[in-house]
């Protein structure tokens, strides 16, 4: 089908006072007030780094209770394998090509430090979407989406900002004249270069505070973690450090565990619980390191690729008295569908003047087991080539002659791959062979969907530029008076 259709249906959403449109067609009844929204994003974490993902090594009590008292969505995909265009993904409803992220120049698939790049100031966010609602916003954590002072999330709709600008790797070192690693309040660098050891430990003190004082009046909490990071040896405090079963990975993940305890237990202790809507993923796969550090299990392959491993992400979902608790679907969700549907429990609009992919899924979260699914098709990115798509079942690579398999763009012949989702996670066995009509049908939507998106070197109609400052600067920590 063509990527129109659910634009089509997102765009007749209209938010009435007690009940609201859902992409499907169905209504989600809303007797109490807007909820508040603490949605928590872990970094490179993988499908089974925590426990009710299937962790064997990791200790994650506070995660698997989430789990336990809500909804685990088990085909939940990030839109991307690289964090800068999984985050635009989220922040706007569309997959990074329609919104320029997905491949930049001079940055490559992911923005660096003083790029000129960044997510647009034209593109409406969540936090914009929300403010429109009356919430107060926040973002603490790493954003990634631009270090340009036009390009930071207090332009984008988030009241407060607390964080690093861009990933925790991106440090000085020979042939990256970058600057130290700035931790920054609002638009100011306050720390440079900041501990990271103590990242998720002040992330997780500073969004308490942001709860605490914001307790009376609807909030919407963003927390992107900047770990386990895409650093080669994760950061952990002391309390955390060498304590678990997988060395300095293991330690940073454990971490993440007791900051979503805090964070569950100052909404207990406001008597907030029934009154938030907790989601909990991952911006992408775990990626590969030798030894293996991260876990994408039972699912293949790993980080910043187009596999299973690198765009199926855990994810959770906790709003208590709404979602039926200890439930699971397998239904096909998407990063994207956060916007319209926080927008719908928010009871606010939608921007009506763009496309967006996502699909409002209230009405999948609040009956899981009985919910279908709206999207016909996930597409998988990898820079700026469309590398495989899915349906409720079936998974395509598409065939190729100019497969990318590196994110500096090396290339190499790939034949086309189908795979039974729903028997084969794995995706180990090929049976492109045995259903010609399925890889030709699938081969037709991607087609459709490259009109739109793109692909290598090829604009689709559909795209929209990305965000340019042309003259840019590097974030550092200035002196007292200075300039």
């Amino acid at each position: 089908m063509n990527l129109l259709q659910p634009i089509i249906v997102l765009l007749a959403f209209i938010p009435v006072a007690v009940s609201l449109s859902t992409a499907n067609g169905g209504t989600v009844q809303h007797a109490s007030p807007p909820p508040n929204i603490v949605f928590i994003l872990c970094d490179n974490l993988g499908y089974g780094d925590v426990g009710c993902f299937g962790s064997k090594l990791h200790r994650t009590p506070h995660i698997d209770q989430l789990a336990a008292e809500g909804l685990k969505l088990t085909s939940f995909y990030s839109a991307s394998g690289v964090c800068t265009p999984s985050r635009a993904a989220l922040m706007t409803g569309c997959y990074p090509p329609r919104v320029g992220l997905h491949l930049t120049d001079p940055d490559g698939a992911v923005l660096r430090p003083v790029s000129p790049n960044g997510l647009h100031p034209d593109e409406v966010t969540i936090a914009e979407v929300l403010k429109s609602a009356d919430y107060t916003t926040a973002c603490i954590g790493k954003w990634h989406l631009g270090d340009q002072p036009v390009f930071l999330p207090t332009r984008q709709g988030f009241d407060q900002f607390f964080g690093i600008p861009y990933s925790d790797d991106m440090t000085p070192r020979e042939g990256q004249p970058w600057p130290p690693l700035p931790l920054m309040r609002q638009e100011t660098v306050i720390e440079a270069p900041v501990d990271r050891d103590l990242l998720t430990k002040r992330y997780t003190e500073e969004a308490v505070k942001f709860i605490q004082q914001n307790k009376d009046r609807p909030f919407f909490l963003y927390l992107p973690h900047a770990m386990p990071g895409s650093t080669a040896h994760a950061f952990a405090s002391d309390a955390f450090k060498g304590r678990s079963a997988n060395g300095p990975w293991g330690d940073s993940v454990e971490e993440l565990d007791w900051s979503t305890g805090q964070i569950l237990k100052t909404l207990k202790d406001l008597n907030l619980d029934e009154r938030t809507i907790v989601v909990w993923t991952s911006d992408n796969g775990a990626p590969q390191r030798k030894p293996p550090q991260g876990s994408n299990l039972p699912l293949s392959g790993w980080g910043y690729s187009t596999m299973e491993g690198g765009m199926r992400v855990p994810c959770i979902v906790r709003w208590s008295s709404h979602i039926p608790a200890g439930t699971v679907t397998d239904e096909l969700t998407t990063m994207m569908d956060w916007l319209p549907t926080l927008a719908s429990l928010a009871k606010t609009h939608l921007p009506a003047d763009r496309p967006i992919d996502g699909r409002d899924i209230n009405e999948l979260l609040i009956d899981p087991t009985e919910t279908k699914s709206t999207h016909d098709e996930f597409l998988y990115y990898y820079r700026d080539q469309l590398q495989a798509i899915r349906d409720s079942r079936w998974k395509l690579h598409l065939e190729r002659d100019d497969r990318q398999v590196s994110l500096t763009g090396k290339t190499q012949s790939s034949p086309a791959q189908l795979y039974d989702l729903k028997a084969d996670i794995g995706e180990q066995h090929n049976v492109a062979s045995q259903h010609p009509d399925i890889v030709e049908r699938l081969a037709t939507q991607a087609a459709n969907a490259v009109r739109e998106l793109g692909d290598t070197a090829k604009p689709g109609i559909s795209q929209r530029p990305v965000g340019r400052s042309e003259q840019p600067v590097p974030q550092v920590l200035r002196e007292p008076g200075g300039n």
